[in-house]
């Protein structure tokens, strides 16, 4: 196929991004087909370079990094494949998606026209395309992919990089072309893409946006669909109704592809979230949530949307476009038409007051921060800020499991003895202090710093008021001395640097420093993001304190340290091990640095699984020797949370409507049921940092409970317990309800009809029924001429 004619194809695509790592392998049919029904054309991914060549030129493409496997998937679904190879990708993963040991190769600069980072860069890309090429998974060979990407987002930071950064775009362009895949090429956020390059947009809104060349497509690579949340925030949210608006607002202003970013984001599995400070779920208010659930209303409005704007895709692609003045600088009315008719867009931008429209002889009124469309120019089909899909209430519910106890058994083992700490030997020894990509190479969060002094009674720092100084990047220190730990601390934001000081007491003798370095995941983003410092920095100081004015710094920086790369029981590994004794007896709380065992029986059903660590602090988590991520319930959102129903009018940004405020960060963490034995016994694992009380460590199961909609007569209405019955009706009336979901109330009008009876008769014991909202099934009502007259129920499932 030509590459005009895959573009042809794009008109009116809607796609999601995929991240090969965020779900599980058993995962992928159920989500490409629920992306499908959504009314989705085609799925986008990311190509992870750290993932797929974790040590150079070793290269790992199996179970779950299946890239391979991961297309022929998306094809036998019958859609299409967006293959964003970058190989800098960002997307909140751990260093923008680059392997470590390249920072660590001799002479190389990333991402600018350094030949080092050129040659790696090209040797990675060049066997992702020939690897995709020998399985003929490219459109122009019959395949499923459509286009691809090089580079990500470049255009945001390549000034920082001067005239070696454009020619280092350039370079990658003329790179990929050269590949000849057969399929157009895409450079996001790029506005001085070259040709053939094609240029797009990134953001919440991109109906604004127009190339730079009038022969290339108006293409958005990333809606977001909400935003991703950091250790110690809030819980961000996206209404349906902005992101419709969004949607439609792109497609009227003569938008040709659009992806969502993200549809499901899925979880940071094993070390996986950047950031730093990235959490493990990676939610992202998606249409589809973590779990791979409907995120309702959020998937159903967005699938109204999509089969409306399919169903209109010939004279959106065909037809003439004019531009209609409304008179009002809020109101933007366009007209599509060719011989068959025409279709209208008629959007209000205001953010406040609804507009009354007099459109070819007929009165429309338009919400505020919404789009009304029109197939047919006369009625309104759809409109953004109605949303007339339900809205799923999930509920956790406890394992249901047979001969599940009630308390569960747990032993455990210390991560290390007062030896290894106090003895203070490494692997590496250097006289400085190394920055910890270079030093771990990213094999491990944890690093270890050792030193040792030895202070005679009249070195000039003696004193019995003595304190340990450390500056560190960020992220976690614990400080140990003479085997004792003597504090820990940690940034509040991980991109902030500390320093940590403590009082110490010291021997005139020799004196053993280890310092424990840990990561939370390294930067992903900005211009240099790749020299960005880790672990600590230094200086490493004790600090005499004499009498009321007199302070004498010992800077031990630059003497021998020692490195320990990874934890005993990480290179032991502990989480997966059936040899290793652990202890039953003397079973310790809040201590740090310790491990836990446990056994427990999978949750019966199909259900998806998260695991409640509520008591703990922080760490890492596997069942079944398989890493569900790291922890950190003891994280709290700190800061105020409007209460308010969130008003979807006005601008997104990732800091309105937030939730959560005052509770952990994150709680509960997805246990993929590809990691479960169904029959028979399953192990977690957890590696406790900072301490922790696992004992009401619990595994439950996450389903819908309820489901609601409010709908205007006239529409039929589409209600769904995804699976499992719909049991009984909490509420149901017809003519003019008040509230919301959760709290509905009749008002003073209402259908002849008990509208209760009818819903029941027509759901009840049913996974899904269809309600035609109109006075034919509910009665007439006295509500007036002046009420919309509307359906809201609440079901049970």
């Amino acid at each position: 196929m030509s590459s005009s004619g895959i573009l042809a194809l794009l008109i009116v695509c809607f796609c999601t991004s995929g991240r090969l790592w965020a779900t599980a392998t058993q995962m992928w049919p159920d989500l490409m087909k629920k992306s499908r029904e959504g009314g989705l054309d085609a799925i986008e991914t990311y190509v992870f370079w750290n993932a797929h060549e974790p040590a150079r030129r070793q290269y790992d493409f199996s179970g779950n990094l299946d890239l391979v496997r991961f297309l022929k998937s998306i094809q036998d679904e019958g859609l299409y494949a967006v293959l964003r190879i970058g190989p800098y990708v960002c997307a909140e993963w751990n260093y923008g998606g680059f392997p470590v040991w390249l920072h660590n190769m001799p002479g190389i600069r990333m991402r600018t026209d350094n030949d080092v980072f050129k040659n790696e860069m090209q040797n990675f890309t060049t066997l992702i395309v020939d690897m995709v090429k020998r399985e003929n998974l490219f459109a122009s060979q019959g395949g499923p992919v459509i286009l691809a990407q090089i580079e990500n987002e470049y255009g945001y930071v390549m000034s920082a990089y001067g005239e070696e950064g454009k020619a280092y775009m350039n370079w990658c362009a003329n790179m990929a072309q050269s590949l000849d895949i057969g399929v157009p090429w895409l450079m996001c956020q790029q506005d001085d893409a070259p040709e053939p390059m094609i240029s797009t947009c990134n953001g919440w809104y991109c109906d604004q946006y127009q190339p730079r060349r009038s022969n290339i497509p108006k293409m958005w690579t990333e809606n977001w669909t909400g935003w991703f949340k950091n250790w110690g925030g809030k819980d961000p949210h996206r209404t349906a109704e902005d992101l419709a608006f969004a949607v439609a607002r792109f497609y009227q202003l003569g938008g040709t592809f659009q992806n969502y970013y993200m549809y499901h984001g899925g979880t940071n599995f094993g070390r996986s979230a950047g950031g730093p400070y990235i959490t493990t779920s990676y939610d992202y208010d998606a249409p589809l949530d973590e779990y791979g659930n409907l995120n309702q209303p959020k998937w159903g409005h967005l699938k109204q949307l999509h089969d409306l704007l399919h169903s209109m895709e010939d004279i959106l692609t065909t037809g003439n476009v004019s531009s209609v003045d409304l008179g009002d600088d809020s109101l933007w009315g366009t007209i599509y038409s060719n011989e068959g008719g025409s279709s209208c867009f008629l959007a209000n931008v205001d953010q406040g007051s609804d507009k009354t429209i007099n459109f070819q002889g007929i009165n429309h009124t338009v919400p505020a921060w919404s789009v009304s469309i029109l197939p047919d120019c006369l009625n309104v089909s759809y409109n953004t800020a109605k949303v007339s899909t339900q809205t799923s209430v999930m509920v956790k519910k406890a394992n249901v499991a047979e001969d599940e106890p009630i308390s569960r058994k747990w032993s455990w083992r210390p991560e290390m003895d007062d030896k290894a700490i106090l003895l203070g030997k490494g692997d590496v020894t250097v006289n400085q202090i190394l920055d910890q990509k270079e030093a771990a190479n990213d094999l491990s969060d944890y690093l270890f710093y050792m030193t040792s002094v030895n202070l005679k009674e009249d070195d000039p720092v003696w004193s019995y008021n003595m304190t340990l100084r450390v500056k560190s990047s960020g992220q976690i220190l614990h400080a140990f001395v003479n085997g004792e730990l003597i504090g820990s601390q940690w940034s509040k934001n991980g991109g902030e640097s500390f320093v940590f000081e403590q009082n110490v007491k010291l021997n005139h003798k020799k004196n053993t420093i280890s310092l424990l370095s840990a990561t939370v995941g390294f930067r992903n983003s900005g211009a240099n993001f790749d020299l960005a410092p880790s672990g600590i920095t230094g200086p490493v100081e004790l600090i005499g304190y004499h009498g009321d004015d007199e302070v004498v710094v010992k800077d031990l920086s630059s003497q021998k340290w020692s490195y320990k790369i990874g934890l005993e029981g990480l290179n032991q590994e502990l989480y997966s091990s059936q040899s290793l004794k652990w202890q039953e007896d003397s079973f310790p709380v809040n201590r740090t640095l310790t491990w836990y065992k446990t056994v427990f029986k999978a949750p019966l059903g199909t259900d998806p699984v998260v695991v409640d660590l509520l008591g703990m602090g922080k760490g890492l988590a596997w069942v079944n020797g398989n890493s569900i991520g790291r922890y950190w319930p003891s994280f709290i959102a700190e800061g105020d949370c409007n209460l308010e129903p969130c008003d979807y009018r006005d601008s997104y940004d990732s800091n309105k409507c937030l939730s959560n405020c005052g509770h952990p960060t994150q709680r509960w963490y997805h246990v993929p049921r590809s990691f479960l034995n169904d029959n028979g016994d399953n192990t977690l694992v957890l590696f406790e940092e900072f301490g922790g009380n696992p004992s009401s460590v619990n595994f439950q199961t996450i389903a819908i409970g309820s489901a609601c909609i409010s709908a205007e007569e006239n529409r039929k209405i589409e209600l769904s317990c995804q699976g499992r019955p719909i049991s009984a009706f909490k509420f149901a009336s017809f003519g003019n309800p008040q509230g919301a979901c959760g709290s509905f109330v009749k008002g003073y009008c209402e259908g002849s009809k008990d509208a209760l009876s009818v819903v029941e008769k027509a759901c009840v014991g049913k996974e899904s029924c269809t309600i035609d909202v109109s006075e034919d099934t509910f009665g007439s009502t006295t509500c007036g001429d002046d009420v919309i007259k509307t359906l809201s129920v609440e079901a049970i499932c």
